[in-house]
């Protein structure tokens, strides 16, 4: 499976309350202008962000899903004010604090895939 390229690393997976990085974070971003010069402008600046473990480019209302792990709400406030708000055409935010992580996978669901 390394061989062909199904096998893309391996990762240890790392207790983020140990660490104090205990605060997870989505936000959803919205840019002002959208062009493909701003999504790689904006693409190049996300992924320098360390906090930032997961960004995706998504389809309705805003334009970016923020998956940010982080160690308080004043961190938040600083990746949210300081950081996130002023990338390339940021317009509007969404946020939403997880109170509870009921459920985190990493296992791709290979059943009837023929891939053993």
């Amino acid at each position: 499976m390394e061989k062909e390229g199904i096998i893309l690393g391996y990762h240890a997976k790392l207790d983020p309350q140990t660490l104090s990085l205990a605060l997870l974070v989505f936000v959803e971003l919205k840019l002002s202008t959208k062009s493909g010069a701003i999504f790689n402008k904006f693409k190049q600046e996300i992924l320098k962000l360390p906090s930032v473990l997961e960004c995706h480019f998504v389809s309705g209302d805003f334009d970016y899903l923020i998956k940010a792990r982080i160690a308080q709400m004043s961190d938040y406030r600083t990746l949210l004010g300081d950081i996130l708000l002023t990338l390339p055409s940021a317009q509007e935010s969404r946020s939403y604090v997880v109170m509870e992580e009921v459920k985190e996978g990493f296992v791709l669901p290979l059943e009837g895939l023929g891939v053993e």
